[in-house]
């Protein structure tokens, strides 16, 4: 009798232990000894350009031919462009950032564009064109709209894992998952990684997505080329999600250890246990 109980307790012991609860999946948590602090580090600053990016650029003006001539066939274009899809006909609209940093713009010529945000080149565009107008007798009123394009971000180990298009200024962590589905069920939500490609290398940032404190934090942006990844719960192989569950599993587990106990009970014990009384008795 003993022995079932010792069954039934390690049988309960099993299923509690594997439930993942609410602690470790939910969101917005505040901090203490499990969950982190995080400090007062959220400093969004514009993206600043890198080889390989690609721009989309369109020129304004009241003088049509100069608008014209900088514009030829963009008209159906634009929407697709602000819209981050991949598509065969931006590569003859967009302007990509080469291994020198430059981009080649009519009548402009090289300009060196890396390392400055789309503000910055919306600026030196303007103040180019305008000057180099000027010195052909003309003095239209230029305004430029500048876009990056094509930019994704990725993520691994969530319900939809895979490559997402950024279409707006500011992606927060919290919108990537959501793109992707959230996070896997036995996903660590503890331990998340984004992997960076800056200029010069490489960089890993690990946080607590839980963390109420991670809207104030480094980690809220993510940035154009990150790679979101979240690896598996330590030795979550096989997991419970609810008290039902872990109910269900125990119950399960318990009938079938006490159905094991009972033919090891009847078919060895017994027979040891009779074999031995009858050799006494002989005696």
């Amino acid at each position: 009798m003993r022995n079932k109980y010792i069954i039934v307790l390690l049988s309960v012991v099993f299923a509690l232990s594997s439930c993942v609860t609410s602690r470790r999946v939910n969101y917005m948590q505040e901090p203490n000894r499990q969950i982190p602090t995080y400090g007062d580090t959220l400093s969004y600053e514009d993206y600043r350009l890198q080889k390989g990016d690609r721009l989309f650029i369109q020129v304004y003006s009241i003088d049509e031919k100069t608008a014209l001539f900088y514009n030829s066939g963009m008209t159906n274009t634009r929407q697709i462009a602000r819209s981050g899809n991949i598509n065969s006909n931006i590569d003859l609209y967009t302007y990509i950032v080469d291994l020198n940093g430059n981009i080649n713009f009519p009548t402009l010529g090289f300009l060196q564009v890396r390392g400055l945000t789309t503000r910055e080149v919306k600026h030196l565009l303007e103040d180019e064109l305008a000057s180099m107008l000027r010195t052909h007798g003309d003095m239209p009123n230029i305004s430029v709209e500048v876009q990056i394009v094509q930019r994704y971000f990725s993520v691994i180990g969530a319900q939809s894992s895979g490559r997402f298009a950024i279409n707006k200024e500011k992606v927060t962590i919290f919108e990537a998952l959501a793109m992707a589905h959230d996070i896997a069920e036995f996903g660590d939500r503890s331990k998340v990684h984004i992997i960076r490609e800056t200029e010069d290398s490489t960089i890993v940032k690990t946080f607590d997505v839980r963390s109420k404190d991670i809207i104030n934090s480094e980690f809220y942006f993510i940035e154009p080329n990150d790679v979101i990844y979240v690896q598996k719960m330590k030795g979550q192989a096989f997991g419970i999600n609810s008290a039902a569950a872990a109910v269900s599993v125990a119950a399960t587990t318990i009938s079938f250890g006490v159905f094991i106990y009972t033919l090891i009970d009847r078919f060895i014990i017994q027979p040891v246990l009779d074999s031995k009384k009858n050799e006494d008795s002989a005696k």
